[in-house]
């Protein structure tokens, strides 16, 4: 077993397939920065699907068995159900998910059903329209969302997790009102505190709600108990409601870090590999690919690369909050969350 130098093995794989995005969330793309000037790789810059394809099997050879589309907006990729196609048939693979903000998804879920894909989890951040038009930056109502999360359960694509970023001022009043709506439903929200991801949201702590106010929120109103995780390494601690009626999950890496057991690895866009969410720097898979590196040389540069981690950034954070500004860090939309 791969493990790295805390011994943390290799099991999750997050691809961020493209870099373009139709929200302009504050949090990780905010439309003061990515107008329309903006410029996004081009196409000669972005992994192809065979090299992609390429890379998970060899992945896959050292231990990873989850894989994760993520963006960007990943339904931005063009032909992506046939990227989801080739990736099923990766030997080892055996739990394939993508992450979307759901404007795109109705048009999609029929063909990423019948290419392969498992589940899929859909950002939403508040029911609320006007708020949510504030956290996409471009305006948009809660409608198509939510039309998208009932045609993916039409599908099959399901159980269908919810994500929500909580940030203070912003949409924490309307985080019970999300838990409502999907309980009974089968959908899992999870709730994200508002993480320090990138250098371009003005993150300030202030803004972090905490997770364990978040559930105090929800408990009061709907009544929670503490369920097991699935299994180790499982980022979001679960609570389920007392009457059986479903069940909802925390991410709470800025005030309970879970750096000690994470088991993620990203590859960006352009074809780097992050160890973590929080790197400033990546080391690039897709140079050596076009020079010309066979699997060998690629599996002992992967090899290389985690043997070596020892990030633990969130950890970090907690220990010592007051410390001065954290060094530079890669944009979420270009490794995905």
């Amino acid at each position: 077993m791969l493990t790295d130098k805390f011994g943390r093995p290799m099991r999750d794989l997050r691809i961020s397939v493209t870099d373009r995005c139709n929200f302009r969330c504050p949090y990780c793309m905010p439309a003061e920065i990515y107008g329309e000037a903006y410029e996004f790789l081009p196409r000669e810059d972005i992994l192809t699907f065979e090299e992609l394809t390429r890379l998970v099997g060899i992945f896959a050879e050292l231990g990873i068995a989850k894989l994760r589309i993520t963006g960007g907006e990943p339904l931005m990729r063009n032909d992506l159900p046939t990227l989801l196609k080739m990736l099923t048939d990766v030997s080892g693979i055996d739990d394939l998910t993508l992450t979307t903000n759901g404007y795109l998804l109705s048009q999609f879920a029929q063909q990423l059903k019948d290419a392969g894909l498992d589940r899929i989890t859909v950002s939403l951040d508040s029911l609320d329209d006007e708020v949510f038009k504030t956290m996409n930056g471009r305006g948009f109502t809660t409608q198509r969302v939510l039309e998208a999360i009932q045609t993916a359960a039409d599908v099959g694509l399901s159980p269908i997790k919810i994500n929500c970023v909580v940030q203070k001022g912003v949409n924490d009043h309307t985080i019970v009102d999300l838990a409502r709506h999907f309980k009974g439903t089968g959908h899992i929200v999870r709730y994200i505190e508002y993480m320090d991801v990138g250098n371009r949201n003005g993150w300030q702590s202030e803004q972090v709600v905490p997770a364990d106010e978040i559930i105090a929120r929800i408990d009061a109103e709907m009544p929670l108990e503490a369920t097991e995780n699935n299994y180790k390494g499982e980022v979001a601690t679960r609570y389920s409601y007392k009457d059986g009626s479903g069940e909802i999950g925390l991410i709470a890496s800025v005030t309970k870090p879970f750096c000690g057991d994470c088991t993620r690895v990203r590859l960006s866009t352009d074809g780097k590999i992050f160890t973590c969410l929080f790197a400033s720097e990546g080391v690039s898979l897709m140079d050596p690919i076009r020079a010309g590196a066979t699997d060998d040389d690629l599996r002992k540069l992967i090899t290389s690369i985690w043997s070596v981690r020892s990030d633990r950034y969130s950890e970090e954070r907690a220990a010592a909050p007051n410390e001065p500004g954290a060094p530079r860090k890669i944009e979420m939309y270009q490794i995905g969350g």
